[in-house]
């Protein structure tokens, strides 16, 4: 009997190579199929690589002119000191001048024996301007008043540390009424 078990065994293994044998004689032919697909596919493309320039080369810019401001002094870039920016005789400091122009609000206009003054309020105090009067902490000299403003002349120190006249105006702030 073991005779005849064994001489069954062999005979299933021999189908079933026989078999897979058979499954992938199937493949053998798809392959083909794929690879002609892939001949043809590739016969209009071109494998060549184009050669790239070479990168520039880097050349920096020396800032040799001594007659322009130099961007990287940090005595430009810093704010200027206070100091007086006109050069007049001694004058003695007005009261609006301690402080700064947008603290500072005009609220009226008034004429009086012929001068034309505005009416300023800084803090809880009020002041009366004429034309030639300073206020604001550049300096700010009135130059003109109207009813609806006053137009102050500045000097400031711009980036490069020079001088220079800035116009500020001051308008007229319409007060509520109680």
């Amino acid at each position: 009997m073991n005779i005849k078990a064994t001489s069954a065994i062999p005979i299933k293994a021999g189908a079933l190579a026989a078999l897979a044998a058979l499954a992938l004689s199937g493949c053998g032919n798809s392959h083909q199929q794929v690879q002609a697909w892939m001949n043809t596919a590739a016969a209009g493309m071109n494998g060549k690589v184009e050669k790239i320039d070479e990168p520039r080369r880097f050349e920096p810019y020396k800032y040799a002119s001594t007659a322009m401001v130099d961007p990287f002094d940090p005595a430009k870039a810093a704010p200027p000191a206070k100091t007086t920016a006109r050069e007049e005789p001694r004058r003695r400091r007005e009261a609006l001048e301690a402080f700064p122009l947008e603290s500072l609000t005009m609220v009226g206009m008034l004429r009086q024996k012929g001068e034309t003054y505005a009416l300023i309020k800084a803090g809880a105090n009020l002041y009366r301007v004429k034309i030639g009067s300073y206020l604001g902490r550049d300096e700010g000299l009135v130059t003109d008043i109207s009813e609806t403003g006053l137009v102050l002349k500045e000097t400031v120190r711009d980036a490069g540390g020079d001088l220079m006249e800035r116009r500020s105006t001051l308008v007229l702030q319409e007060q509520p009424r109680a």
